[in-house]
C-alpha cells in the first residue's frame, strides 16, 4: 500500500511518501523551488518522492492531505454569528479551502495522461500534527500535544496516543492561539519574514524579562490548561489580514492591533538597530510563551499520569521551551520529531490514513535522512564540468575512497579553523542540517561565529550556532543525557565545558544540540570521532549548508554555494575540494 501525504497549500509545502506503514521518501518543495518556506502545490517534491519510489501516479493507493475543511464547522459557524468578520477575510479563507480541495486533480495535471485511482483523504489538521509525532515515536503511549497558529479553525490538541489510536481531549479554537501570540510579537520586534520567530528565541537570552507584566496582558491562562488571547491586542480575528499561501515565499500582514503600541511602546521597524528595550521584549514573550507551554502540558501530564510526551506544530520547534520540560515536570522522556512544524503534516496525514486502514505500527523515526541521495560518480562528473571555475577559484580536487582517511583530512581542516561544507547521503528532512548538508567548524574557537558570519552566513550576531555531538558524550557535555537527533531541545552545557565550546555556546550558557548516532550517520559520527582524537573535543560546529536560500539539495547548488562564499573546503561524497588560498588566516588575524 503506498500513501502519498502531502501538506499543501500552506507555508513549508511538502511530500512524503509511506510504503505498508514505513517511511520511504519526505522532502519539503522548497529545497527544490530555492525559496524559502515555498507554499503552494508541492509538485516538485511529489516528483521526486514517487521517482525514489519507482512508482508512477496508477500505483498510489491513497492521496492523504494534512487539512480537512468539514472540521470543526459548528466552531466556524458560531464564531461567524458571533464576531461578524470582515466580508473579504471570509471571501479569503473559502477561496483557500477551494484550492486545496483540488489535490487529485492537481496531481494529475502533473502527471499528464497518467490517472489516480486511489482514495483522496482529508486529515484534519492537529489529528495529523498529532499523528506525526505519536505514530512515528518509540513510545507506545504517550502525551500527544500539537500546538501552532492554526489550522482547521483551531490552534491547538492534545489528547493521549495509545498503540495506533490517537484520543484527542480538547483542543483550542480561532481565534485564541500560542501560535499567533508569538508570531505577532515576532513582526512587532521587527522581523518581518514568515518563519522568523526563531531569531526572537535566539535574542531574548539576551535580554530580561522586564516587560513580561505588560505582555501577560495579550495572553490569558486559564483551567485545565487553557489560555485565550487578549483580542483588543490582535487584528486576526476581524480584519483581512493580507497573506500570500500560493506559489512563493508566504507573506503575512501584521497581525496585531495599534493598541499593542500603547501596551508595548513603538514598533520596531525592520531596519531600526536592535535596542536593549528589544532584547528585554524578546525575553519577556519567551517567558510568558513558556509559562503558556507549561500550563499547557502540566495539566495534560496531571491528568493522564503518563510520563512520556510527543510534541507536534509549529511551536515545537522552540526548542528552548523543549529543553526545559524534563527539568519543570514529571515528563521523563521527550519525543520532537524532524520536522514538528507544517511539513511534517504530510507524514502526520500518511501514517494516520495508514492506521485507519488497519495498518499496525512498526516505523519508528530515528533519523531525518529521507531527502534526495546523488553518488559519487554524479558529484566527480559535476567537479570535471566546473573545472575552469574550480582553477579559477584557486581549487584543488582529491579523490578519497577510504573513508577513514577522508574524515581524518575533515577533521585536521576544521581543527585548524576552515570552514567545510560537508554533503553526504540523503537529504535531511526538516528545518534542520543534521550532518548532511552541513557546514561543519571548530567549537572550540571563540571568533568562530564571526568568520562564519564574514564568509558565509551574513546573519544577526545574537543567532548562536548548534554543537553536534557524538550520542555517547551527550551527559559528559550537557546538563541532560537524553537522544536529540533533530536538534529539537536545548540543553545547558556543563559549566566546566563552556570556555571550551565559545562557538557553540549561548549567552546563557546553552547550546541547542544534536546528538549523532553512528548506526543512523556512521560517516558524520566518524568525522566527529577523528576531531575528537584530535582535539579531544567530541563535538563540532554545525551550521545549515546554505547562504539566505534554503539548504542546498543538490550537489550543483553545494559546489556553487562553496564557490560564491568564502568557503575554505567542499567535501562533496568522497571528493575533498580546498581553497589553495588561507581565507581564514587573514580573517582571524
Amino acid at each position: 500500500m503506498l500513501i502519498l501525504g502531502l501538506n499543501a497549500f500552506h507555508a513549508d509545502a511538502a511530500a512524503c511518501l509511506v510504503s505498508d506503514g514505513k517511511l520511504i521518501a519526505a522532502a519539503e518543495e522548497e529545497r527544490f523551488r530555492r525559496i524559502k518556506h515555498w507554499a503552494g502545490f508541492p509538485s516538485e517534491a511529489i516528483k521526486w518522492c514517487l521517482q525514489e519510489a519507482g512508482a508512477s501516479l496508477g500505483d498510489i493507493s491513497h492521496l492523504a492531505v494534512n487539512q480537512d475543511s468539514s472540521a470543526n464547522n459548528w466552531r466556524r459557524a458560531e464564531f461567524l454569528l458571533r464576531q461578524r468578520p470582515s466580508m473579504a477575510m471570509v471571501i479569503d479563507r473559502l477561496s483557500t479551502r477551494k484550492k486545496r480541495a483540488s489535490a487529485a486533480q492537481l496531481l494529475e495535471e502533473i502527471y499528464p495522461g497518467q490517472h489516480f485511482k486511489g482514495q483522496t483523504h482529508a486529515v484534519e489538521h492537529h489529528l495529523a500534527h498529532l499523528s506525526s509525532a505519536f505514530h512515528v515515536s518509540p513510545f507506545e503511549q504517550a502525551v500527544a500535544i500539537s500546538v501552532d497558529g492554526f489550522g482547521d479553525f483551531a490552534s491547538a490538541a492534545w489528547g493521549i496516543g495509545r498503540g495506533v489510536e490517537i484520543d484527542i481531549n480538547d483542543r483550542i479554537y480561532f481565534p485564541h492561539s500560542l501560535g499567533i501570540f508569538y508570531q505577532a510579537m515576532t513582526q512587532f520586534l521587527g522581523f518581518a519574514h514568515y518563519g522568523d520567530e526563531y531569531k526572537v528565541m535566539g535574542l531574548a537570552p539576551y535580554g530580561q524579562p522586564r516587560y513580561v507584566d505588560r505582555v501577560r496582558d495579550m495572553l490569558v491562562l486559564k483551567d485545565k490548561g487553557r489560555f485565550a488571547l487578549n483580542l483588543k491586542y490582535f487584528r486576526h480575528h476581524k480584519e483581512y489580514v493580507p497573506y500570500q499561501w500560493e506559489n512563493g515565499s508566504p507573506v503575512f500582514g501584521d497581525l496585531f492591533a495599534e493598541e499593542l503600541e500603547a501596551l508595548l511602546g513603538p514598533r520596531r521597524k525592520p531596519d531600526d538597530p536592535l535596542m536593549q528595550r528589544h532584547r528585554d521584549l524578546a525575553r519577556s514573550t519567551q517567558a510568558l510563551y513558556e509559562e503558556a507551554f507549561f500550563h499547557l502540558i502540566a495539566a495534560a501530564q496531571n491528568e493522564s499520569g503518563i510520563t512520556d510526551l510527543v510534541l507536534a506544530g509549529g511551536c515545537a520547534n522552540n526548542s528552548v521551551a523543549n529543553g526545559k520540560v524534563r527539568r519543570q515536570t514529571p515528563f521523563k522522556r521527550v519525543y520532537v520529531h524532524a520536522a514538528p512544524g507544517d511539513a511534517g503534516g504530510a507524514i502526520g496525514a500518511a501514517f494516520a490514513v495508514w492506521h485507519e486502514q488497519g495498518g499496525a505500527r512498526h516505523f519508528v523515526m530515528d533519523h531525518a535522512y529521507w531527502g534526495p541521495a546523488f553518488g559519487d560518480a554524479t558529484c566527480a562528473a559535476l567537479l570535471q564540468s566546473k573545472q575552469a571555475e574550480l582553477d579559477a577559484a584557486g581549487c584543488t580536487v582529491a579523490r578519497l575512497v577510504d573513508e577513514e582517511a577522508l574524515c581524518r583530512r575533515t577533521a585536521e581542516a576544521v581543527a585548524v579553523g576552515k570552514v567545510v561544507g560537508w554533503f553526504q547521503g540523503r537529504m535531511e528532512w526538516g528545518p534542520r542540517a543534521l550532518g548532511n548538508r552541513s557546514i561543519v567548524c571548530d567549537p572550540r574557537r571563540g571568533d568562530m561565529k564571526q568568520i562564519l558570519n564574514a564568509k558565509i552566513k551574513r546573519r544577526e550576531s545574537f543567532r548562536p550556532f548548534a554543537p553536534s555531538v557524538l550520542a555517547e558524550y551527550v551527559g559528559a557535555w550537557f546538563e541532560e543525557d537524553d537522544a536529540v537527533p533533530f536538534m529539537m531541545q536545548v540543553f545547558q552545557i556543563r559549566e566546566e565545558k563552556r570556555a571550551q565550546l565559545p562557538a557553540v555556546t549561548h549567552v546563557d550558557g546553552s547550546g541547542r544540540l544534536q546528538s549523532v548516532n553512528r548506526d543512523t550517520n556512521p560517516r558524520y559520527a566518524k568525522l566527529i570521532d577523528a576531531f575528537h582524537e584530535i582535539t579531544g573535543v567530541p563535538i563540532v560546529l554545525n551550521t545549515s549548508f546554505n547562504e539566505n536560500e534554503p539548504v542546498v539539495c543538490r550537489p550543483e547548488e553545494a559546489l556553487d554555494c562553496f564557490l560564491r562564499t568564502q568557503m575554505d573546503v567542499l567535501v562533496i561524497g568522497e571528493h575533498f575540494v580546498e581553497r589553495t588560498h588561507a581565507v581564514s588566516a587573514a580573517l582571524v588575524t
